[in-house]
């Protein structure tokens, strides 16, 4: 058995990167976990090869401990609470607020599309991406991935998403596989219909322990996982040992909120703010709310630049992430040339682990205005730019199905889908995206009459 994103000595390396990143000073923490003969290179994919003896594994929850109680950092500029995140908010907003039925069920298939197109090549690096589509003759990126005509050499340097590949290349495609990144909205849809817009992050990490798995989460999910188990309830959930608070997790989740809320991104940031708070803090709340209000937009206004002027303004405006996104955004917008936009992403963010929200989040700012409200030009871009290619995939895929709508989405990226979804949520496996659709329409019609749930 492989228990990865949990154990200890795991866990420490990625926290000092965390508190470096925050910008706290960490450098006695490393000192003392080196002089033990600790490794300061956070792992890839969430777990040491072996587990550390005994002694290392508990010198290592004392360092986790005391980083955790290290002063934070000054985060004036980082706010990831109600009150402050709301009084930087406009006074109102002039958007539509009916969506129709073919924008959300637009929504869905555009995310299950980008999703799926990144999925067998999640955890890949740019460059064997690219390396994979020249081989396969597919470069530029505009189809499904293939490993039909696709060398040894270079498969085997490049090996394919092992969970994914089954299920996500052009040749074995059947409907839209299980995912987290849909299993999350699945979950946020849930939750809405059982709990209703007053919903608290308690409801959200009761439905996580009634519903999702354990081991269908990972980095700060499975770290929330763990504590909430162990009896911690959020917003401590968020921040007892765990390093990938600041990641893209509560990004992933947050869409529905949005779909719900259409041309309301206020009322869609505080629904994700609420379920963010389970795992994330600051940057990683701020992707949640940028997200949600995406979605909010998207579902109401005809361009892709509205949707990301809605989206900015729920953010606070002097935060990294803010300023990161606005960046991004930038880069794409006016320009064919979408390798130098990534080139440029990299030297400003490749620094960052590949499943973290900042560089994940300008990588998806920069595909949209790059793509221009297109769905094929749109993921394309983002899954070919590499890092967490389903994740950018699914949220890219879902602002550009929600404002094209699904009767105007290209049989190509949708006819795959089967318009079915495998899901490890109980109730959802098998489940159409029409009828999909047709829920998230209800909840939307539902809240057009309500206030700002308190």
């Amino acid at each position: 058995m492989r228990i990865t994103w949990v154990q200890p000595e795991d866990l420490l390396p990625h926290e000092l990167a965390a508190s470096r990143d925050e910008g706290r000073d960490v450098a006695a923490l490393a000192a003392r976990w080196t002089a033990a003969g600790g490794d300061l290179t956070p792992p890839v994919s969430g777990a040491s090869p072996t587990p550390a003896a005994p002694d290392l594994r508990a010198l290592a929850v004392d360092l986790l401990d005391a980083a955790d109680a290290l002063p934070t950092v000054d985060a004036a500029d980082e706010p990831d609470d109600l009150v402050t995140l709301r009084a930087g908010w406009p006074g109102g907003w002039s958007l539509p607020t009916e969506a129709s039925y073919d924008r959300l069920h637009g929504a869905w298939l555009g995310r299950a599309a980008g999703c799926l197109l990144g999925k067998p090549v999640e955890k890949i690096p740019r460059h064997g991406i690219r390396e994979i589509l020249v081989a396969t003759d597919r470069w530029p990126l505009r189809d499904w991935f293939t490993a039909k005509g696709l060398p040894a050499d270079v498969a085997a340097r490049w090996p394919w998403n092992r969970r994914s590949a089954p299920t996500s290349l052009a040749e074995n495609i059947d409907g839209m596989p299980e995912d987290d990144d849909l299993n999350y909205p699945l979950l946020a849809l849930r939750v809405l219909e059982t709990q209703g817009r007053g919903f608290t992050s308690a409801d959200v990490a009761q439905a996580w322990l009634d519903w999702l798995p354990g081991g269908r989460v990972f980095t700060a999910e499975r770290v929330a996982y763990r504590n909430l188990l162990l009896g911690y309830a959020p917003p401590r959930s968020a921040r007892r040992h765990n390093p990938f608070r600041e990641w893209i997790g509560a990004q992933i989740r947050t869409d529905v909120y949005g779909w719900v809320n259409p041309g309301q991104p206020d009322r869609a940031a505080e629904l994700a703010l609420r379920d963010a708070a389970v795992s994330h803090v600051r940057g990683g709340v701020h992707g949640a709310i940028w997200a949600a209000a995406l979605g909010s937009a998207a579902t109401v206004v005809d361009t892709v630049d509205e949707v990301l002027d809605a989206a900015e303004a729920v953010l606070p405006p002097r935060s990294r992430f803010a300023a990161t996104v606005r960046e991004a955004r930038a880069l794409g917008a006016g320009t064919d040339d979408w390798e130098a936009v990534v080139d440029e992403l990299y030297a400003r963010h490749g620094h960052l682990h590949w499943v973290h929200v900042r560089n994940n989040a300008a990588l998806v700012a920069a595909a949209l205005a790059y793509g221009r409200g297109d769905l094929e030009r749109s993921i394309t871009a983002v899954v070919s730019g590499g890092w967490d290619t389903d994740s950018t995939g699914a949220t890219v895929g879902a602002v550009t199905g929600a404002l094209t709508g699904a009767s105007a989405l290209p049989a190509r990226w949708v006819a795959p889908l089967r318009n079915r979804l495998a899901s490890s949520i109980g109730g959802f496996d098998g489940i159409g995206f029409d009828e999909l659709a047709r829920r998230t329409l209800a909840l939307a019609q539902q809240g057009g009459t309500e206030g700002s749930a308190a």
